[in-house]
């Protein structure tokens, strides 16, 4: 009975591609829709920052960058249960259970939307205080109060489209929640152009223009899941099972957690930007404002390198399970190099080449340009670490190793860049935040090289044994 039971596995091996097929071309099919859909999620931000810039100024761009938190916590929870919820159905397709993944996918729909709306009810009950803790100050309040207000609106729709995408996956048509994500795109940028310059509408009209993108992409997923999907939109699974949310909400956390850190650090990252920035010449708020338009760009670049790690994933994964520990090597040695060429280009670009990068947000003042030159090539300077970093994660959570994963994907931004970010200003002021980029992203490398270097001796005796 083993012996039979291990020949269908062998069988199930040989005819899966991730199994047979060349480690390059699966590279490539997994990883260019990944890397498609978080550039052009993180292209909404960028697209914002750019005309706003061009039309507004440098604190119109600051406005953008005091109400990111809100977009990390709104990812945070949306990652929460959509990522949570279209793991558990995937599992519960995979045993057959059609019933419960449609149950799951009509529940997701009544927590997003819920959750949405408090989130949108309760922004608005601390709105000041809430754009306070998140950096704002007098002169940047009104922008800030005029772009978040508009956002705050957007939430339930935002989550919406955030966690269905997800869904989408697993219903097995990534395909439509590209073209949701990238339809919302280019109507955004269609509309920011005209809704800042020909109507004037300043920080308003980006912020119309974003919310009703993400209207656009929630809506092509709604009616998928209404008219196409394999699973289908029914209204009596809006129903909360809470036995069964509970099951694909502990899911969902580390997604959560990974998330809900970013927010912690954005606000971190703010406030010490404003505090330190008005104790020197520059001023907070032209410090806050130029740290955001760096930071979208660094999450261009980081999102191009979780694109990669999403591809290399199912590949590393499924021939840990197949006991192929050559393709396994071949694989995440591919993509640590593909994901390292991107982030070198990326570093040439931002250490030599900042004031090219920094001209397509606008023709500013000059303190202002200065600063945000010397932010990008500071505070970039050890991004060309990311790839490896990212990949090396990717690789411990797809062997199953969720310990070293989870330590692993929160050591730069918790572990390191957090507290720096807190002690490094003491000593050096306002440029400490600057020196503490690099120092956590070439901290946090050599520390995953050592995790690395140990795996892959472990890989290679596996090979020689020839398991």
């Amino acid at each position: 009975m083993k012996e039979e039971l291990h020949m269908q596995r062998e069988a199930v091996h040989e005819n899966n591609p991730l199994g047979t097929m060349p480690v390059g071309a699966l590279l490539r099919k997994f990883a260019i829709p990944s890397v498609i859909m978080l550039v052009v999620n993180n292209f909404y931000n960028i697209v914002d920052q750019i005309f706003i810039g061009q039309g507004v100024g440098y604190l119109g761009n600051a406005a953008t960058t005091i109400a990111f938190p809100v977009m990390t916590i709104v990812l945070a929870l949306s990652m929460l249960i959509g990522a949570g919820g279209s793991a558990y159905a995937s599992i519960k397709l995979g045993e057959g259970q059609f019933d419960i993944a449609e149950k799951i996918l009509g529940n997701m729909i009544t927590l997003l939307v819920v959750i949405g709306i408090i989130l949108c009810a309760g922004g608005f009950l601390a709105f000041e205080p809430m754009l306070r803790l998140f950096g704002a100050s007098a002169a940047t309040m009104p922008y800030a109060k005029d772009y978040t207000g508009i956002v705050l609106l957007g939430v339930p729709f935002m989550m919406v489209g955030a966690g269905l995408s997800n869904m989408a996956r697993t219903d097995g048509s990534p395909k439509v929640a590209m073209v949701s994500m990238i339809t919302g795109a280019i109507l955004n940028t269609i509309l920011d152009p005209i809704y800042i310059f020909v109507f004037h509408w300043g920080v308003r009209g980006a912020a119309i223009a974003t919310i009703t993108s993400q209207i656009l992409s929630a809506l092509i997923l709604i009616r998928y899941f209404c008219h196409h999907g394999n699973m289908r939109i029914k209204k009596k699974n809006f129903k909360p099972d809470w036995r069964l949310i509970f099951r694909f909400l502990s899911v969902g956390i580390s997604s959560f957690i990974i998330q809900a850190a970013n927010t912690a650090l954005m606000i971190t990252l703010n406030n010490s930007l404003v505090y330190y920035g008005d104790m020197s010449e520059v001023g907070g708020d032209v410090a806050l404002s130029a740290m955001g338009i760096v930071l979208k760009v660094s999450a261009i670049l980081i999102g191009i390198n979780i694109g990669i790690s999403a591809g290399a994933q199912p590949i590393i994964g499924f021939n840990y399970g197949a006991k192929k520990p050559q393709r396994i090597k071949e694989a995440y040695l591919m993509a640590v190099g593909l994901a390292t060429a991107f982030s070198i280009v990326g570093w040439i670009g931002c250490v030599f080449f900042p004031h090219v990068i920094m001209k397509l947000f606008g023709s500013q003042e000059p303190e202002f340009f200065s600063f945000a030159i010397l932010s990008m090539k500071t505070f970039m300077f050890g991004i060309f670490t990311s790839g490896g970093q990212i990949i090396s994660t990717a690789y411990f959570q797809a062997t199953g190793q969720a310990l070293k994963a989870s330590i692993l994907s929160l050591l730069r931004q918790v572990l390191l860049l957090i507290p720096l970010v807190v002690i490094l200003p003491t000593y050096f002021g306002l440029y400490g935040i600057l020196y503490a980029g690099p120092v956590a992203d070439i901290g946090s490398a050599c520390i995953i090289t050592v995790f690395v270097l140990l795996e892959l001796k472990k890989l290679n005796g596996w090979i020689k044994e020839g398991v």
